[in-house]
């Protein structure tokens, strides 16, 4: 244990903002079977939020015996409210039966949590080419169909919240993440269109890259920050994004334990390669200027094509 990773039971019990009044909402959640899903629909439902729980079931698994029962179980004996759901987020018609039973269950769907995803476990060269479609249908597919379907629900009703879950290698990239950081990285992009195009129907629109023990996670690590960063100490970020009253829009808010910081992708400003000038070395004049985040991609080329004014 070194001094700055406190005990994930002291990284919980440390003062928090007080909870929104989530009571009347419903909301959905994937992947909320176990770690950050779970943590995400547990958070929900302690606010009053009506909560579809979704987690796909183990071959051969009873429905009773699922994860999706066991956190609806743990939701109820709380005194929540709550469904579960045990579609396959890789099935292309989950998405349409996830907001079917929700409104057939509550009539309404204010917030949504698109948690799902499968991990990498290969080399781009050692994974088939069916193993990296399914990561990427999971890890993004599942999330581009929830959201394609529940849009229309948000905009009759005035609006809604949706979240989805990314990861640092969606911006960054890893040895051995390619399909997992290519899925992550067009949740992002998803999700900051999405956003421009949500303002206008009052649809709010962000991203959590977290930082987490989950069972995902487990194997890289260290004890210490494993104690750090319980998948739990999550829930009161995930609150504050899918809260009525959370101002972000477009955002990708990164968070672990106590800790927050602001994920975005930038250029630098153009620089114009002077007469005989080689590439390299106009590179490398463009790699020294200051590097810029812009709102959409018009006005990014806006900015690439005025260039230096310096």
């Amino acid at each position: 244990m070194t001094p700055d990773s406190p005990p994930a039971a002291s990284v919980l019990a440390q003062q928090e903002p007080a909870a929104p009044d989530l009571r009347g909402q419903v909301s959905i959640v994937t992947g909320a079977g176990q770690g950050i899903g779970r943590a995400s629909a547990l958070a929900l439902a302690r606010c009053g939020a009506r909560v579809l729980v979704n987690s796909r079931l183990r071959p051969g698994q009873d429905p009773q015996d699922g994860r999706a029962a066991q956190v609806v179980a743990e939701i109820i004996a709380a005194g929540g409210q709550a469904r579960a759901n045990t579609s396959d987020a890789a099935d292309p018609q989950a998405a349409q039966q996830m907001v079917d039973q929700a409104m057939q269950s509550w009539g309404r769907i204010d917030m949504v949590h698109a948690n799902a995803a499968l991990g990498q476990h290969s080399s781009f060269a050692a994974s088939s080419l069916s193993e990296l479609r399914s990561i990427i249908d999971v890890g993004f597919g599942a999330t581009l169909a929830l959201f394609h379907a529940v849009w229309p629900v948000m905009k009759s009703q005035g609006g809604g919240r949706l979240l989805a879950t990314s990861s640092s290698a969606g911006r960054f990239g890893g040895a051995g993440l390619s399909a997992y950081a290519a899925s992550k990285g067009a949740v992002e992009a998803l999700m900051r269109s999405l956003a421009i195009e949500g303002r206008r129907h009052h649809i709010v629109c962000n991203t959590l890259s977290p930082y987490a023990h989950t069972q995902m996670t487990d194997a890289h690590l260290s004890p210490e920050w494993a104690q750090a960063l319980p998948a739990e100490a999550l829930g009161p970020v995930i609150l504050w994004l899918l809260s009525p009253d959370c101002s972000l829009q477009g955002e990708v808010v990164v968070a672990g334990g106590r800790k927050l910081a602001r994920g975005a992708v930038s250029e630098t400003v153009a620089v114009e390669r002077e007469r005989g000038e080689s590439l390299p070395s106009a590179w490398l004049r463009a790699c020294a200027l200051p590097a810029r985040a812009q709102p959409d991609a018009a006005q990014a080329f806006v900015a690439f094509m005025q260039g230096d004014r310096s």
